[in-house]
């Protein structure tokens, strides 16, 4: 018998990007060198979100040092660091026209700083040439290192998200370097020191309906405001699959049970991604 796969329910179908704008927004990305989770992470919200003339960009190159089994992002050996691609993000931001910009990155555990001095340029370079403009820092833990985490926290983003990616039993399963108990750590110090703090969880990997209220607890003891909750997609045969595709009432019920343990925003549906509505949760 030939090997039987797994169809995506109705409710994660989506409109292949089209229209103007979209068009206008990818260009500005090819042109410039810039790299972007939207593509590199297979967003099922691409259309939706460039379609509104907003991207998710990614800094650092598009080689990440580590090698998690649920993200498309390639791995190895990463090219030098690019001291001139803040000032080209900052002024691609200007040509999208975005008010609101979501910068994440790859893991740079090569660079004895992490990337930590790039990453403050580029928040900086950005609110230089688009002083309107809010951002949202979606960044790597950094290995905990505080000295580095503050760097990215004096550069002044609206808001620093920091993924969980799953509930701590799976963790080690899916996570090749970082660990459930240091995610809450980086969350813990950020909350901290006053910011507006955000944590994301993909489900559909096997876990319980009980883990992850669990991990919501965890979350709301660390002071996270903000929670996205969204259904993990299997990129390529080698990396995890799928065990359940959770129904659109199971995600509304996590969101409203969300709402209950007092997060600020909670988006929870079946194609939500990190940096989904991202330019709500600044106000």
């Amino acid at each position: 018998m030939g090997e039987i796969s797994v169809r995506k329910p109705k409710w994660l179908k989506t409109k292949i990007p089209v229209g103007k704008q979209y068009i206008g927004v990818r260009d500005i990305v090819e042109k410039n060198n810039l790299h972007t989770i939207c593509t590199s992470g297979h967003c099922p919200n691409m259309a939706e979100c460039w379609g509104r003339g907003t991207a998710t960009l990614m800094i650092l190159g598009d080689i990440c040092t580590r090698a998690c089994k649920f993200c498309n992002v390639k791995t190895g050996k990463p090219l030098p660091a690019d001291w001139q691609e803040p000032e080209r993000v900052a002024e691609s931001v200007k040509k999208m026209g975005v008010k609101h910009c979501v910068l994440t990155s790859v893991d740079r555990d090569d660079l004895e700083d992490g990337g930590a001095e790039i990453w403050a340029l580029t928040i900086s370079k950005i609110k230089e040439i688009n002083p309107n403009t809010t951002i949202e820092t979606l960044i790597p833990d950094f290995d905990g290192k505080e000295e580095l985490i503050q760097k990215v926290i004096d550069a002044a983003p609206e808001v620093i998200s920091h993924n969980l990616e799953t509930v701590r039993r799976i963790t080690p399963i899916v996570r090749s370097k970082a660990s459930y108990e240091l995610s809450l750590k980086v969350l813990k110090f950020l909350a901290e020191k006053g910011v507006r703090t955000k944590s994301g969880l993909m489900l559909g990997l096997g876990e319980t309906e009980a883990e992850v209220l669990e991990t919501m607890d965890d979350l709301r003891k660390v002071d996270c405001k903000i929670l996205t909750l969204g259904q993990y997609l299997q990129p390529a045969k080698h990396h995890l699959s799928v065990k359940e595709f959770i129904t659109p009432e199971q995600f509304e019920k996590y969101r409203l049970i969300g709402l209950e343990k007092e997060f600020t925003y909670v988006e929870s549906s079946p194609l939500v991604r990190s940096s989904y509505h991202a330019e709500k949760h600044v106000k």
